[in-house]
């Protein structure tokens, strides 16, 4: 007669981890030969369709004149100008709303009144876009360097107060308990119960805040501006020079996906625990 043994609980689980360790390698090399695969075949659609002339070139240039435009305004220093002109205007935009939108998204979350006060302001503003402050900061501030700032954080400050609140009110409200009854002070409870139970969502919502300061930026850049990459788009529509348009295009979208990977990069550095999750 065969006796069988309790099941090692330790063993089965260490099993069931490097199954899925190996899953997860076998598919995202996959998954990045797939998202290689999709940007080839939009390239190759792009360059079959305006070489044979099934879309003429006042609606989409070719490829290679993109490319020619794209390199005359690199060397001419041009580009490189008018990336840093917009990167530093949406850093210090989204800076300010940072330092301004979290503490508040905070205290209205943790602090009925705070709420209250608030409340009503943000319940009026958030449905404003960032177009819409053009004309105020234009005559508050004229047409320089701070007209463009603050129309970055005008348009940004709300996403982030609503992505704190939203993200504090979600701590599990028994860890806040248990570290209460376990004698832990207000202070403590804020700085190791809820704000580490709140960073992971708090640091989402300046992820997606910071796609829409961009859109701010071009929009304060479009209307007044002598440099910035929305400005060499406006003025590349009016000279009707497509190809720098798509290049100016391509240099926001290229800006944004770097200032992606770094803050995914700073994400992994402040939440270890979160690293499993994001492979």
């Amino acid at each position: 007669m065969v006796t069988l043994g309790p099941v090692d609980d330790t063993a089965s689980a260490a099993v069931v981890t490097e199954q899925g360790d190996l899953r997860r390698k076998i598919a995202v090399p996959w998954m990045r030969l797939i998202s290689l695969a999709s940007v080839v075949t939009v390239m190759t659609l792009w360059y079959v369709s305006t070489e044979y002339g099934w879309i003429l070139p006042i609606f989409l240039p070719k490829p290679a004149t993109v490319w020619q435009e794209a390199q005359g305004a690199f060397a001419g220093g041009l580009l490189l100008t008018d990336v840093w002109m917009s990167s530093k205007r949406v850093f210090l935009g989204f800076a300010l709303a940072g330092i301004v939108a979290i503490p508040l998204g905070v205290a209205m979350a943790i602090w009925a009144p705070a709420k209250a006060i608030l409340d009503p302001f943000v319940s009026l503003l958030r449905p404003l876009p960032s177009i819409t402050w053009i004309p105020l900061t234009m005559l508050w501030l004229g047409i320089g360097e701070s007209q463009k700032v603050a129309i970055v954080f005008m348009g940004s400050w709300i996403y982030i107060l609503l992505y704190t609140y939203e993200s504090t009110k979600r701590v599990d409200p028994l860890l806040i308990r248990a570290a209460r009854n376990l004698g832990a002070r207000d202070i403590d409870v804020m700085y190791e119960v809820i704000f580490p139970g709140a960073l992971p969502g708090i640091i989402t919502g300046l992820k997606v805040t910071l796609a829409i300061s961009w859109s701010c930026v071009l929009s304060a850049e479009m209307v007044a501006a002598q440099n910035g990459l929305g400005a060499m788009i406006w003025q590349a529509k009016d000279w009707g020079n497509l190809a720098l348009v798509l290049v100016g295009m391509l240099s926001i979208s290229i800006t944004v996906l770097v200032a992606d990977q770094v803050a995914n990069r700073i994400e992994r550095l402040l939440l270890p625990w979160e690293r499993d999750r994001h492979q």
